[in-house]
Formats: structure tokens, C-alpha cells, sequence
């Protein structure tokens, strides 16, 4: 198991961490939580190189991705940087990329009774400089959103944040504490405290709360 303990903080800079062989040939890993090595919760930085495929796989309790970089396709379609979607429980696809991509995935995480299937195209928020918040998804207590922060504008304070949150750094920098959270940095924290977070730049994240 890695980082199951969530009434820990837990923060991953996953520019200081080395990609790992998943079980298809040029798809790699960064996981930064997992239940068991193929199988149950994880959350994970997925790399496709480009021309890789990966099998057919069901997803008993859903998935999550958001599309960092590149385009990544399956049954559905082709699905560039800013693409949000999530596969409810009992999906399957088989996921492939022509030029490689780059993907946050989150799977076995959803309720039992989450069967909405979503697509967002983010695209607005992911090429805008200004302030705003996009709101992607909220079901029960989980809500996940956007946030671009400019000119260190307080847009976190707008959001509802619960105690837990978990926030990925699509660019830019923040601090939460003592810890400096860079491009590509993952933060789980169970007790929330916004007064703890400090934006000095320009900064582009991913959020979501109320879910653990």
C-alpha cells in the first residue's frame, strides 16, 4: 500500500519521483496513492508514449482523468490537455494515444450509487490567464473544480472548501504551510486550513474536496 493512511497529510513533489513500468508496454506510472499493485484505489501521474495501447479493463468503482498534456483516446474519442471525464462504475474502454500524453487518473473512488458518465472540455480555463473558477463535477459532498489564480487574486476563498482536499498543480507554484508545492505537485490534506495557503504567482490547479 502507499499513502492509504488518509488522515495523513501527504504531499508528492512528482518532479522527484522516477516513472515506473505499468503492465502495457510504453504506458509508465507515478502513483501517488494505491491500495494494491493492479487492483482498488489509486491515484496516479500516467504517461502514454506515443503510439501505446493499453488492453481492455473494467472499472468496478469508476475513474477519474484529467487530461494534462498531449491527447489520449479511447471508444469515445480523442481527448486534449483540459479534458475531464469520468468512467462510472462497471465502465470499460481501452485507451490509447497517437502522439503520447499525459494524464492525472484517479480510479476505484467513486460511490456505488455515482453513475453519471461526464466529458468536460476545459479548454477556456486551460488556455485563459485571468482569474476564474470552473467547477467540473460535484455529487453528494464531492465537488471538483479548476482554479486559475492571477496576479494573486483570492479565489480559493470562494470555493466550498470541506476539511479534506486534494489539489494537484497544474502550473505555477503555491505553499500550503511549509511545504512548497510546484507544477506537477499533489497535496491530500484531511483538516483543510485555507488560511495556510499563500500564491505568490500566477498558479493553475485542480482541486477537489468533501470525497475521503
Amino acid at each position: 500500500m502507499l499513502n492509504m493512511d488518509f488522515s495523513q497529510t501527504v504531499f508528492v513533489n512528482t518532479n522527484q519521483i522516477d516513472w515506473i513500468d505499468s503492465p502495457m508496454s510504453g504506458v509508465y506510472r507515478k502513483p501517488l496513492a494505491r491500495e494494491e499493485k493492479e487492483r482498488g484505489h489509486a491515484t496516479s501521474l500516467v504517461r502514454y508514449d506515443a503510439g501505446s495501447v493499453f488492453r481492455t479493463h473494467p472499472h468496478p468503482l469508476g475513474e477519474e482523468i484529467l487530461v494534462l498534456d498531449g491527447v489520449f483516446s479511447d471508444e469515445q474519442g480523442d481527448f486534449q490537455a483540459g479534458s475531464y471525464f469520468r468512467n462510472p462504475p462497471g465502465s470499460s474502454h481501452a485507451p490509447h494515444s497517437i502522439d503520447g500524453c499525459l494524464l492525472l487518473v484517479k480510479l476505484h473512488q467513486f460511490k456505488t450509487s455515482d453513475l453519471n458518465k461526464v466529458y468536460i472540455d476545459a479548454s477556456n480555463i486551460w488556455s485563459s490567464i485571468e482569474s476564474q473558477v470552473m467547477t467540473l463535477y460535484q455529487f453528494d459532498a464531492e465537488k471538483v473544480w479548476l482554479v486559475r489564480i492571477h496576479d494573486n487574486q483570492d479565489i480559493l476563498s470562494q470555493l466550498d472548501l470541506a476539511s479534506s482536499v486534494e489539489l494537484f498543480v497544474i502550473s505555477g507554484q503555491m505553499s500550503y504551510g511549509d511545504k512548497i508545492i510546484p507544477k506537477r505537485g499533489w497535496l491530500r490534506e484531511p483538516l483543510f486550513l485555507l488560511d495556510r495557503c499563500s500564491v505568490t504567482s500566477d498558479c493553475f490547479l485542480w482541486i477537489k474536496t468533501g470525497h475521503f
